[in-house]
């Protein structure tokens, strides 16, 4: 029987941006600063650093080398590179958190259509009202919609395959996200605001109090707690552990250069987090951190 031709990433760039893709999301924009604010920020921001550039990256390369050197999906690359019965557990495990989180991330998605359509046809002035999202979110019909238009679009870009679907669609969404990104990051560090004592803040001033690391009452358990939360976002932010990276990994070509690509994806990933930090600060003053 004549075996099929395996599609692959057609350049190192695409797999990265790709991968990016799927590293970059929630984790990043939502779960990083609500962590590294609750966590001392600069401790936080240190820690995490020093986990992204150690376990972090030795845990990436692992899953995407999995991939490329079995050429199979997570549920069996395990069992192909070591066949024993036990490993075909571990492929069934890794194989569920997509299955979990997949349900929650069509839901959102069906949230951003529904904001990009209101911004696209100028009302975001009235989407960012505080009754806005309430009353979208508790409609019969208009969220399961949306929902829906998303899960065609994915689809659509899974249909037209690795290349054609997945790494074009990449090349266009990613660079338009980190100019964004970067956009709302300038415009933060333009705010100002006054405190209850009537002082003013600048926004450099609130972005100094989030990235200088601040030791001032850090006790043994405190810092546990921070080494905790970063070891959890690590995992959360780089799509590790959840047999992702395995997969894209199984399209990389041989020929890529593997370490250079997962230092691309990690510092990707990391600038995106650390500017949408950098939004957090809007709000800052002396008595809240």
């Amino acid at each position: 029987m004549e075996k099929k031709k395996r599609n692959l990433f057609t350049s190192s760039i695409g797999f990265v941006l790709a991968a990016a893709g799927s590293a970059v999301g929630l984790g990043n924009i939502w779960r990083f600063p609500y962590l590294a604010a609750k966590d001392g920020g600069g401790l936080f921001l240190v820690v995490y650093l020093a986990l992204a550039l150690t376990f972090g990256f030795a845990l990436l390369t692992t899953e995407v080398a999995i991939g490329r050197k079995t050429k199979q999906s997570p549920l069996t690359a395990y069992y192909a590179l070591r066949p024993k019965k036990v490993w075909r557990g571990l492929g069934v495990i890794a194989c569920l958190v997509p299955i979990l989180i997949m349900p929650y991330y069509c839901v959102i998605g069906g949230w951003v259509v529904k904001y990009f359509l209101a911004f696209l046809t100028g009302h975001g002035a009235d989407a960012a009202k505080d009754d806005y999202f309430t009353g979208f979110i508790t409609s019969e019909v208009e969220p399961i919609v949306l929902m829906v238009i998303f899960l065609l679009i994915v689809a659509f870009i899974i249909y037209r395959g690795v290349a054609g679907g997945i790494e074009m669609s990449s090349r266009l969404i990613m660079p338009v996200l980190l100019l964004l990104v970067i956009g709302i990051a300038i415009f933060s560090l333009t705010i100002h605001h006054t405190d209850e004592n009537g002082v003013v803040r600048t926004g450099l001033q609130g972005l100094k109090v989030f990235v200088v690391p601040n030791f001032k009452g850090v006790t043994v358990h405190s810092f546990f707690t921070t080494v905790m939360d970063a070891m959890g976002q690590l995992f959360y932010s780089l799509s590790v552990a959840m047999g992702i990276m395995i997969a894209y990994g199984s399209y990389v070509p041989d020929k890529a250069n593997l370490a250079f690509a997962i230092n691309e994806i990690e510092v990707f990933d990391t600038v995106v987090a650390f500017l949408a930090y950098s939004w957090a600060q809007r709000g800052w003053h002396p008595g809240r951190h």
